[in-house]
């Protein structure tokens, strides 16, 4: 029995929950289509660069939380997962959750898109231990600010050395799954870090460091890492 922790964004799903919501509140009319658009496809492209400011991020990502009635915005979720994220869920990805299922592991998901986002995404895999940014909350109401250490880069191993401090469980043995080299702080922290369908810096990384790489976007789950 291990950890065996998943990135969400391009690892379990084939996109990036964070930029795809961004754009369904772009298209429903929620919030300003020409601001918004440019700045989500920006604050998108410093990820993928590794430049990304998660501090501005976040003030821009939340902002439509505190902006908005909750009703609205778990309605608006709702048909999110409904038409954007359940065609994106990948059926290698759900067949390698069960099969770490099966050999006992402790299942996590660690992702940098806020709860409110990613909450009923990682239960599509019946996962119920996440660790993601977390929005601020005042009597029902979101505040557009975020709690405690946002869920990115360095901030991810911080949120799971606390998890671990609380819980009976230990990195011996553990795995993680991811896509991007912002996550390279926490894959060099367990011992099997896999790529997982990697960016080029990722790919990079992992043929140096002689990690497997894998892809769940083959239709196939692959099974020869769990060999170790």
């Amino acid at each position: 029995m291990s950890l065996a922790i998943f990135d969400l964004d391009n690892t379990l799903i084939a996109g990036d929950s964070d930029y795809l919501w961004g754009q369904f509140l772009v298209d429903q009319g929620i919030v300003d289509k020409a601001y918004y658009e440019t700045a989500n496809t920006k604050f998108y492209s410093d990820y993928k660069h590794g430049t990304l400011n998660i501090t501005e991020f976040l003030h821009f990502s939340l902002k439509p939380l505190a902006d908005n009635h909750p009703d609205d915005l778990y309605r608006w979720r709702n048909q999110f997962i409904e038409t954007i994220i359940k065609p994106l869920v990948l059926k290698p990805a759900l067949q390698l959750v069960d099969k770490h299922r099966e050999r006992g592991d402790t299942l996590m998901v660690i992702t940098a898109t806020n709860r409110f986002v990613t909450e009923p995404i990682v239960k599509l895999y019946g996962i119920e231990l996440l660790l993601a940014t977390t929005p601020g909350k005042v009597d029902g109401q979101y505040t557009g600010t975020f709690i405690g250490i946002p869920c990115f880069q360095e901030g991810k191993v911080k949120l799971l050395e606390e998890w671990l401090g609380q819980s009976t469980e230990t990195l011996t043995n553990s795995w993680f799954y991811s896509d991007s080299h912002n996550d390279l702080p926490l894959l060099k922290r367990v011992d099997n870090p896999v790529a997982v369908d990697p960016d080029d810096k990722l790919n990079a990384c992992a043929k140096k460091m002689e990690w497997p790489i894998i892809s769940l976007r083959s239709g196939v789950c692959p099974r020869h890492h769990f060999q170790k």
